[in-house]
């Protein structure tokens, strides 16, 4: 389950002394879950790495020397999934032991980065960033996160993520099997969510309906979630360790860049 080939510097591809001096260090969140019968179940670890590397690209060409450079660390392709245990493929860590990884991942990475940005595109992941991101902020280390914001977007494994894997690795997409899934609003399904996990509205596996999905969508997507993450790399975070918003966001950030498909491979 491979990510997607770099867009932008990562760090796995740097040999020790080419790492730069206290660079901003993206981190990508992601899962290993079931998405639906037509999507990878490293859905959501392309889609966070993907947008780390742009973000960390168009950080590198914005810039005009003065700030930090930007590389991105190897995604954590395991998350919190325990609401999608129910079906074959997942695995999920819980959110104890991936609070404890991203609490000891920042204070390894602390030692030579400038400052961490966890860049996650997994629901279930929320929960404990919101826990960890805070304690590593009154042990004094420099960290925030950000969650990938489609606009428009449905649930799981719907429209939007069926667009963005489109973009990003359509050959790992089964259109042929792609089908609805229950497409109710997930603020009425939380309930039964959390009693009996997603299998208990959606046999499928689905939160949407896929059809319509294009690459052309993903594509714009992709760059509107890029553009939000640039604008809040340069923010301060709120008591969950959410990085708001930034008035010195990076200049162009309109106008960024997303990966094209197969252009790296």
């Amino acid at each position: 389950m491979a990510d997607p080939a770099p867009a932008g510097p990562a760090l796995m591809a740097r040999a020790w002394p080419q790492v730069p001096a206290r660079p901003v260090v993206l981190v990508p969140v992601g899962s290993t879950e079931q998405h639906g019968p037509h999507l990878p179940l490293d859905t959501d670890t392309v889609i966070a790495a993907a947008v780390a590397h742009a973000a960390a690209s168009e950080w590198a060409r914005s810039a005009d020397g003065s700030g930090p450079a930007a590389v991105v660390a190897p995604a954590l392709s395991y998350g919190a999934s325990g609401e999608h245990q129910h079906f074959p493929g997942t695995v999920s860590i819980g959110q104890e032991a991936l609070g404890t990884v991203l609490v000891e991942l920042v204070r390894s990475l602390s030692g030579w980065a400038g400052s961490v940005v966890f860049v996650n595109a997994h629901g279930g992941n929320v929960r404990p960033l919101d826990r960890a991101v805070p304690q590593l902020v009154t042990e004094g280390h420099r960290v925030g996160w950000v969650h990938c914001r489609f606009d428009g977007a449905d649930a799981h494994a719907g429209r939007t993520e069926t667009s963005l894997m489109l973009h990003l690795a359509p050959e790992r997409v089964l259109l042929d099997r792609a089908e609805p899934g229950n497409t109710t609003p997930v603020a009425e399904l939380m309930p039964a969510l959390v009693g009996g996990g997603v299998q208990s509205v959606s046999p499928n596996g689905v939160l949407g309906d896929p059809a319509g999905a294009s690459a052309e969508e993903g594509a714009a997507l992709l760059r509107g979630a890029v553009t939000d993450v640039l604008r809040r790399m340069p923010g301060e975070a709120d008591r969950h360790g959410r990085l708001q918003p930034s008035a010195d966001a990076v200049p162009g950030a309109e106008a960024v860049s997303v990966p094209v498909p197969g252009a790296e491979r």
